[in-house]
């Protein structure tokens, strides 16, 4: 298992991230190319992935596929340069839920 953090979302995105310190950037332009890449960045075992929360949305089955009942690959959204968008459920409590088993309540 490697022991770095990955970050796949927009170009600007990516760019920030690794300007941050994140070593491991991966630009991606539309849906099939963010499916392929996260894909192989759980291929690759990277412990941790950081994408957007337009791409999580858009690959909701995959990640779910990928991370559902185990505690790694932990992929973390984050919101992009448009910000934060409403959603129905949030991702990061249902992530803290499942590594920790506590539910957050607001």
């Amino acid at each position: 298992m490697r022991n770095e953090i990955a970050i796949m979302a927009d170009p600007d995105t990516v760019t920030g991230f690794m300007l941050g310190g994140i070593k491991s950037g991966f630009p991606v332009h539309n849906k099939d190319e963010a499916k392929t890449t996260l894909k192989q960045l759980v291929d690759d075992e990277y412990p941790i992935i950081i994408t957007t929360e337009k791409i999580g949305d858009e690959l909701r089955d995959d990640i779910t596929k990928y991370s559902g009942s185990k505690a790694l690959p932990m992929i973390i959204e984050v919101p992009d340069k448009s910000g934060s968008h409403k959603r129905e459920t949030d991702p990061m409590n249902e992530l803290i839920k499942r590594v920790i088993g506590v539910e957050m309540v607001k």
